[in-house]
């Protein structure tokens, strides 16, 4: 609802500001650290999700998955898009009344198929629907960035929409004025930020993009947290960090906030701040100023070659002086299936890589296979914390033109 010149989110008749992160694990933490709400993104596992949720305290942004034009979905064929809205209705009968709903998300980042005016007009449609079966909840559907063009065809061709979903990284630092250049004039809730993405980090000459620090990507992303969410007080609805959990996506450490072993990066920390978390003494992790292979930062374009010998090297403190345990690793760049970085398995690790280990210090025998890899850094404190780096390099044999 709007509130004078600000819109504010109501549950239960009260104001609610989204404190939350996406994904599917850790929900304890989340409500432990200050959080109060979870995104996901379809509706697999709806039941299991929006009952954790409930039982910590926590609300849901349930997605509601659509099909994608570039996958063979006609949005111009009518008795297909009939089809989809129906299969949803049954969905939003089925969890309307979960006590953990909070609102609807209709597909996701269904910009990479917003010239078709069509798409628009069946996300419409369902927001319809959803009015109709729940008007209880509101109903929201999901851009990256702020594209104009794209925006302004949702403003016209989607007006039953409640709230506009925006996930934005690197692009986040300036979102309310760009989307102040838009038709759209109603609320939004950053569906989804964090470290910036590897699509607008830069690359090597192999295009292996150069991915932040741990300890980057925590200031990183609290800065643009400060500059778009807690800055827009008129129109912003709150926002949900990525990834509440790990996944491999371009590398294993890129969104992963909390790694496989439970281990948490900075950034879970700097959030933990940003929520208002009072009740837990807060130690901070490990810090890695810069981390080098052969006396080379990754944007020297590190070119080594085949089984031989080569210094790696970082810089790094601990704030509350704990003892800090060191781990190296290598592994090959991640293959993308079908061009897509979200479909990944993480590499297995190069076994006997490693000549020697001294403190913040390794000795790298390189491959004999030829290709890219990239040298991880793992820290931790003893005190839950993990903080990573990474530096992509290619192993050849060829001169360099």
């Amino acid at each position: 609802m709007r509130k004078g010149e600000a819109y504010v989110l109501l549950r239960n008749g009260e104001p609610y500001f989204i404190k939350g992160a996406a994904g599917y694990e850790y929900y304890d933490r989340l409500s432990q650290y200050g959080g109060n709400s979870v995104r996901v993104w379809h509706t697999d596992d709806a039941q299991q999700v929006l009952d954790s949720a409930h039982a910590h305290g926590l609300t849901v942004t349930l997605g509601l998955w659509m099909a994608r034009e570039r996958e063979g979905f006609n949005y111009y064929d009518k008795k297909l898009v009939a089809q989809q809205r129906e299969e949803l209705r049954e969905v939003v009968l089925k969890y309307k009344d979960h006590p953990a709903l909070l609102m609807w998300g209709i597909g996701n980042e269904l910009y990479a198929d917003g010239s078709n005016v069509k798409v628009w007009d069946a996300v419409n449609g369902i927001a319809e629907m959803i009015h109709e079966e729940d008007p209880d909840h509101p109903t929201t559907t999901t851009i990256m960035n702020v594209p104009h063009k794209v925006v302004n065809l949702i403003a016209k061709r989607a007006p039953a929409l409640d709230i506009l979903s925006i996930n934005s990284f690197g692009a986040m630092h300036n979102l309310p004025q760009e989307l102040a250049k838009t038709d759209w004039e109603g609320p939004y809730v950053i569906s989804e930020f964090g470290a910036r993405g590897y699509w607008e980090s830069y690359y090597t000459w192999w295009m292996a993009p150069i991915e932040q620090t741990s300890s980057e990507k925590a200031e990183f992303a609290r800065a643009r947290y400060e500059q778009s969410v807690l800055a827009d007080t008129s129109r912003c609805l709150g926002a949900y960090v990525f990834l509440w959990g790990n996944k491999q996506e371009t590398t294993p450490t890129w969104f992963s906030l909390i790694n496989e072993k439970g281990e948490e990066t900075g950034l879970v920390h700097e959030m933990r701040q940003l929520w208002g978390d009072t009740t837990h003494t807060l130690n901070k992790p490990p810090y890695i100023a810069y981390l080098t292979l052969d006396n080379k930062f990754a944007f020297d374009q590190i070119y080594l070659k085949p089984e031989q010998t080569f210094e790696g090297a970082a810089f790094t403190f601990d704030p509350e002086q704990d003892s800090v345990e060191v781990q190296w690793e290598l592994l090959p760049e991640a293959e993308q299936q079908d061009g897509n970085a979200d479909k990944q398995v993480k590499p297995k690790p190069v076994e006997d890589a490693f000549v020697k280990q001294e403190g913040t210090k390794v000795w790298l025998r390189t491959p004999r296979r030829q290709g890219a890899y990239r040298l991880y850094l793992y820290l931790r404190d003893g005190q839950n914390n993990l903080t990573t780096a990474n530096i992509p390099f290619f192993v050849t044999n060829e001169p360099l033109k």
